[in-house]
């Protein structure tokens, strides 16, 4: 397993040069990751991966139970472990193209479920696949500039994975008191597809100044 510093090093190189350790809540979250990783290097990350996916589909299904505090809890277990799969991999140097792919990949079926829950809590249809499409978008906006030879972050928008996840959890959480799911639910939909929309403006600025 490399040590600390080695990994934020690499996982900087990995994810555009952005440094985790220069900001109080990534150094600390991945500080967090780091520790449990260290006891799962014998675990393969594609199976924490799939562990990950696995989870976060449990969400609109726990959701639809009524179960909204356990599924709010699956959202940030999901969250964990998509973290925890990087560590591991990065960790212990079993990092692959292929696993690559297939995080981005999981980590995409996360975010629809995530907002499929608020479609079984009562948010409109028709809002939810607005603020999953508009999600889905900024992502696949992001893997294009990368192809097309966008070799640096570019920059972390308002709307990033974490931020994803908090708010899921924190909406899910909220619809357990009587009588508010639904209108919460339609006011959680609301703000992802606002907070996607602005962080798919930033990206498209970004890559508008790196690849014109």
């Amino acid at each position: 397993m490399l040590d600390k510093g080695e990994y934020f090093r690499r996982w900087a190189q990995l994810h555009g040069g952005y440094d985790p350790a220069a900001h109080l809540l990534s150094r600390t979250w991945l500080t967090t990751v780091y520790a449990v990783a260290r006891h799962c290097r014998g675990v393969p990350p594609l199976c924490i991966t799939a562990a990950g996916v696995v989870v976060a589909i449990a969400v609109p299904l726990l959701a639809a139970r009524g179960w909204v505090v356990l599924a709010a809890v699956a959202v940030l277990a999901s969250g964990f472990l998509d973290s925890l799969d990087g560590a591991v991999a990065v960790g212990t140097a079993r990092d692959t193209r292929l696993g690559f792919v297939l995080d981005s990949v999981a980590d995409r079926v996360s975010d629809t479920a995530y907002v499929l829950a608020f479609f079984v809590l009562g948010a409109p249809g028709w809002l939810c696949a607005t603020a999953a499409g508009l999600c889905a978008l900024q992502e696949y906006l992001r893997a294009r500039a990368a192809a097309a030879g966008m070799t640096v972050i570019g920059i972390v928008t308002v709307f990033e994975r974490p931020t994803r996840i908090v708010l899921a959890a924190l909406v899910l959480a909220g619809c357990a008191f009587p009588g508010v799911s639904t209108a919460l639910a339609g006011a959680g939909a609301t703000a992802w597809a606002a907070l996607a929309a602005a962080g798919l403006g930033q990206l498209t600025r970004a890559v508008h100044r790196a690849l014109s």
